[in-house]
């Protein structure tokens, strides 16, 4: 007899099929992207509803399949429900963003880095009063940490330390800064961004001195990088 696996997830992605049924992809820790089907669940007294929403972890269990990789819902159970996230509709679409850009950048090498990831990004979110400006830049750097494509924040092209007040501009070949005049980043800038690679939380971005002046200029060469080397 087949053992049922029972999980925290994350539901990546939900499609209806058929009358009355849906298939998931949900992100766990251990067993990385699993894609399910979950019989009946769209039935107005289905058990299994209550424990399949976004924005939320959730307990469940599914049982393998011998012959796909789809396998089938058990059951199911709400942990987290993250329902701050959709009554502001910028943070809603953010939301849907860090889900599909998980279910993207796992393709390939699921990990339990990634359903960490998720879940401290929907948590930050559904923190009203965080900004989801940080979120964006703390969320983006950790992607890029997870898949082994930080930048260099310590020293410049030429393997010289990066100085307090010079400017730069950053060298996407090189993955490093390169001092020049009038460069768009200064020591402000990769300030930040070195504390968006250490911080295990995008609050504790939110708590440094005018790093809301420098957050977007960040967050726009960080995304330029995400999109050379991550699959998002």
């Amino acid at each position: 007899m087949r053992n049922q696996v029972v999980t925290p997830a994350i539901v990546l992605s939900r499609i209806d099929y058929q009358e009355a049924d849906r298939i998931l992809t949900i992100l766990t820790p251990s067993n990385g992207k699993v894609r399910l089907i979950a019989k009946g669940v769209r039935k107005p007294k289905s058990k299994l509803a209550g424990g399949i929403e976004l924005f939320s972890t959730n307990d469940v269990t599914y049982l393998p399949s011998l012959r796909s990789e789809l396998h089938t819902l058990v059951s199911s159970r709400l942990l987290n429900n993250y329902g701050d996230i959709v009554k502001d509709i910028q943070r809603t679409m953010y939301g849907y963003e860090l889900l599909k850009r998980i279910n993207r950048a796992t393709e390939d090498s699921p990990d339990e880095a990634f359903f960490d990831l998720l879940q401290i990004g929907l948590e930050s979110l559904n923190n009203l009063s965080l900004p989801t400006e940080i979120i964006e830049l703390w969320f983006s750097m950790q992607l890029l940490r997870i898949t082994g494509h930080t930048p260099n924040f310590g020293t410049d092209v030429d393997g010289q330390k990066l100085m307090v007040d010079s400017e730069y501009v950053f060298q996407h070949e090189a993955m490093a800064f390169e001092s020049t005049a009038d460069g768009p980043f200064t020591a402000n800038h990769i300030k930040v961004l070195r504390l968006s690679v250490a911080a295990n939380q995008p609050a504790v971005l939110a708590q440094v001195a005018g790093a809301g002046v420098v957050i977007q200029a960040c967050t726009g060469l960080v995304q330029s990088i995400l999109g050379n080397y991550v699959r998002v």
